[in-house]
């Protein structure tokens, strides 16, 4: 088995173990809850039974009569504290006597003190932010995130998540808002004076020699491998009655005086024809900052620009390209795009385990959010459980809070029977030597 698929069988391992762990754990307190009930009540039986025996057989046997008075404590004790316990969750044999039934009847007001309980008490600003300041959130979060298989697992999630917001996401929608950024941002500003400034920088910094070098460079390349093209463009413009000889001769002349002019101003930086364009680069990028008309004509060319559907068209293009490249590289865990953001995470958690100012700034970072948070919403998050406790059914209620305290609440009527013994006893004894003596 790889450990990839170790991980994974791991991972399942806890899922199923997660989730089976609540319905296990009612299960034996609800075994746990019947047990304790049984046991409290046949110690209220035998004490009923050793009750009976010695209250018949006392007057033969005297000293039965402390038994019989420790069987009536324990009797006593025993249906005392039942009935306490009881009162709690139900009427005591159905009967509606009153402040009985305590967690059905007053559920909603337990609810809204157990909420102000734990809004007081939990959710109080020392609690909360002393906890995060003593835990070390930052370093721990860097010792885990620098764990290879838990940055590919929260890259894994982060990926996951993407791409149900890129399916969540309507292709026109999101085309509509490329096509007004693009409206407001590239063909609102007006057009002349950005890309005249851009061009007098351009040209100020030489940046114009290297397109020059190129055009020189295939011109030449052009005219080297092309002359009969160029000598049928040159002689196509002679008169009809030139000999051809005249022809060839003009066409050869004049592909050599070309060819010639092109290597000149390829290898010459300071070429005639070289300064001069650099002169026409620098007007015109002049003009097109200052010249009302020239920026008017170019304007007018934006404005037939933007009535194009091709600007439509390069939304949506610009978007199925992307929507595709991302959901594709999401998809891949081997992708680029997969291993950048595996690897950042692996970063960032070890600049977080090791960088001790770094970790300073993120727990304080963290602590003013849950003070915030706190601050904000912990009425919102204590009213939670008064509102979920009211939503209750009575019923359920008083079965769920039994289910948690009641096998500890049987230990009470268990108490009582011996309690009850003993007091019977003490009582017993006490009344015989007063009566003894006086």
């Amino acid at each position: 088995m790889t450990d990839a698929s170790r991980l994974a069988a791991q991972r399942e391992d806890a899922s199923d173990a997660t989730t089976d762990a609540p319905r296990l754990t009612d299960a034996a307190r609800r075994i746990a809850l019947r047990r304790m009930k049984a046991l409290a009540t046949w110690l209220l039986v035998a004490a009923a039974v050793v009750f009976a025996i010695a209250f018949a057989l006392q007057d033969a046997y005297p000293w039965l009569g402390y038994v019989r008075a420790a069987a009536e404590g324990a009797m006593v004790g025993a249906l005392a504290d039942w009935f306490a316990v009881t009162a709690l969750f139900r009427h005591p044999l159905g009967l509606p006597i009153p402040h009985t039934a305590i967690i059905p009847t007053r559920k909603d007001e337990i609810g809204r003190t157990l909420g102000d309980f734990v809004e007081l008490e939990f959710l109080s600003d020392e609690v909360v932010l002393g906890k995060l300041r003593s835990i070390g959130l930052a370093r721990r979060l860097g010792e885990w995130l620098r764990v290879p298989a838990n940055a590919e697992r929260l890259t894994g999630e982060a990926a996951a998540a993407a791409r149900a917001v890129l399916r969540l996401l309507a292709d026109d929608d999101v085309e509509r808002v490329i096509d007004q950024l693009a409206r407001r941002h590239l063909f609102a500003p007006e057009w002349g004076p950005a890309i005249g400034r851009v061009g007098a920088q351009l040209v100020a910094a030489d940046q114009q020699r290297h397109a020059l070098d190129a055009i020189a460079e295939q011109a030449e390349a052009w005219l080297a491998a092309h002359p009969e093209a160029f000598g049928a463009m040159v002689s196509s413009r002679l008169p009809k009655w030139v000999p051809s000889v005249v022809d060839r001769f003009v066409d050869e002349r004049a592909h050599r005086e070309v060819l010639g002019f092109a290597r000149a101003v390829r290898d010459d930086p300071q070429h005639p024809a070289r300064l001069a364009i650099d002169a026409w680069l620098a007007e015109f990028a002049e003009r097109l900052q200052h010249d009302p008309a020239l920026i008017a004509r170019v304007e007018a060319l934006k404005l037939d620009l933007l009535d194009s559907p091709r600007v439509r068209e390069f939304a949506a293009e610009a978007w199925s390209t992307v929507r595709t490249t991302l959901e594709s590289s999401l998809e891949d865990p081997g992708s680029e795009l997969r291993a950048g953001l595996r690897d950042a995470v692996a970063e960032i958690g070890g600049r977080l385990a090791t960088d001790a100012a770094l970790q300073a700034k993120v727990d304080d970072w963290a602590t003013d959010a849950a003070a915030h948070l706190v601050r904000t919403y912990r009425h919102d998050l204590a009213g939670v459980i008064a509102e979920t406790v009211e939503r209750w059914d009575p019923a359920e209620a008083s079965a769920k809070l039994e289910l948690q305290v009641g096998r500890d609440l049987q230990f009470i009527r268990i108490n009582g029977t011996v309690v009850g013994a003993l007091a019977g006893l003490a009582i017993f004894t006490v009344a015989t030597l007063v009566h003894a003596l006086f």
